[in-house]
């Protein structure tokens, strides 16, 4: 392996500034509940309003002054979500077996009943992602989800944002942002009872929030700077490499962005063409810092060393623009999301194609996938027993209490032993 160009951005850890500050922040909101969000909501995002809720009434008025052309399109989009979500769906199914005569085991998946949704806003309005937790938490049953993005300032909402989550599916709609909207899901503040689940992207102080919250709430997972890798050989064009990479490095000056490729002449082929790209990019200014920083270029010796490459990196999108994709199909493990060959891009998986964005960073892909249908499900175990079976398994259960010096379990194997003796 060859680095021809090496970057940062690896693990997404919490700074203790960041951690000491989001701690003072929920103390204070779960102490003084409004008030604290309405000073916090001041203070960062000069939003303030009567209420943070809109009304059906604000609803309506915010969708109606979106483009019809959006609206049909967000409707193509949802439509793809809530399909492959329903397909997913399809394919959890309850087991049940009975595994020695009269020992009957299952399990059945239980949707949580209430999820808060976080849709971001900063520096690009991301509307695309109220599809991405609302759809698959309503396809999975949930019955209640209230949903928060940030205010836009000097114009309150972003109306596209409030038409997709209206869309999607969100019970309620709050115009809430940063610590303060996580605070409220997970708190409930007197508005509603508090979630059971939180879900959705956001800046390091969102994320944090989620990490400080989790145990309180269940959450969907810690998604940090975005990333992408993409995995080339000579048969792939630089050009297209490139504008892939770039896409990516928009997001964030902390994106990572990285490279693998099959020989030293394509990575330079990529890095001159990705420099023509980036000089004429309306977004170099934040694109230009993420790759200076953090964009890496690898050579490997062969596609097994390529894949090992990657793997380690464990990217949250993943390209790969390779003559044969299912070699490397069969054998990466470490990935949010694969894009197979050059007919699809991370822009399709984010906006419009189907799949979710909401992914696992920063390495958290060697451990888990992303959001999905299936985390809004509980997948719950039962048992039920005959009295011949509970004598025969009692006898068993009391003997291996008592290796374990746990005697009140023992004696609950007992009785059963004994009411079920007549039973063998």
């Amino acid at each position: 392996m060859k680095i021809l160009k090496n970057g940062g951005h690896r693990l997404f850890e919490s700074d203790p500034e960041t951690t000491r500050l989001v701690s003072e922040l929920l103390s204070d909101l779960e102490k003084h509940g409004m008030d604290a969000v309405r000073k916090y909501s001041q203070q960062f995002d000069s939003w303030n309003p009567p209420d943070f809720e809109l009304s059906p009434a604000q609803i309506d008025e915010a969708i109606a002054k979106v483009d019809p052309q959006v609206i049909e399109d967000t409707a193509f989009c949802q439509a793809n979500v809530r399909l492959f979500a329903q397909a997913q769906l399809a394919s959890l199914r309850p087991v049940e077996i009975e595994i020695r005569p009269g020992v009957i085991l299952g399990h059945k998946h239980i949707p949580v009943n209430s999820v808060g949704s976080y849709i971001p806003g900063g520096r690009y309005p991301m509307f695309g992602s109220a599809q991405m937790s609302i759809i698959p938490a309503k396809v999975a049953g949930v019955k209640n989800v209230v949903a928060f993005t940030p205010p836009v300032k000097g114009e309150g909402y972003y109306p596209a944002t409030i038409n997709a989550m209206k869309a999607a599916g969100a019970d309620r709609i709050f115009i809430l942002g940063g610590v303060q909207a996580l605070a409220m899901m997970a708190f409930g503040m007197g508005i509603f009872e508090p979630v059971d689940m939180i879900c959705g992207a956001g800046n390091k102080y969102v994320v944090e929030a989620k990490r400080q919250l989790f145990g309180r709430c269940g959450i969907d997972l810690l998604a940090g700077p975005t990333e992408i890798l993409i995995i080339a050989d000579d048969s792939a064009d630089p050009a297209l490499v490139a504008c892939d990479l770039l896409g990516q490095a928009e997001h964030d000056p902390n994106s990572g962005v990285a490279l693998v490729c099959l020989s030293e002449s394509f990575g330079r082929r990529t890095l001159e063409e990705l420099e023509k790209q980036l000089s004429v990019l309306p977004t170099r200014d934040i694109a230009q810092i993420s790759w200076e920083n953090n964009g890496r270029i690898y050579i490997a010796k062969d596609a097994a060393e390529a894949i090992a490459l990657s793997d380690d990196y464990a990217p949250e999108h993943l390209e790969i623009h390779v003559q044969d994709p299912g070699f490397y199909f069969d054998r990466l493990c470490n990935y949010g999301s694969l894009f197979i060959g050059e007919e699809t891009t991370v822009a399709y998986g984010d906006k419009s194609i189907g799949t979710n964005h909401i992914l696992p960073t920063g390495r958290a892909a060697r451990y888990t996938g992303g959001v999905w249908v299936g985390k809004f499900l509980k997948t719950v175990t039962y048992q039920k027993m005959t009295p011949a079976a509970s004598w025969e398994i009692g006898q068993v259960t009391s003997r291996q209490c008592r290796i374990e010096r746990m005697e009140a379990h023992a004696i609950t194997a007992d009785v059963r032993v004994e009411r079920y003796s007549k039973s063998k």
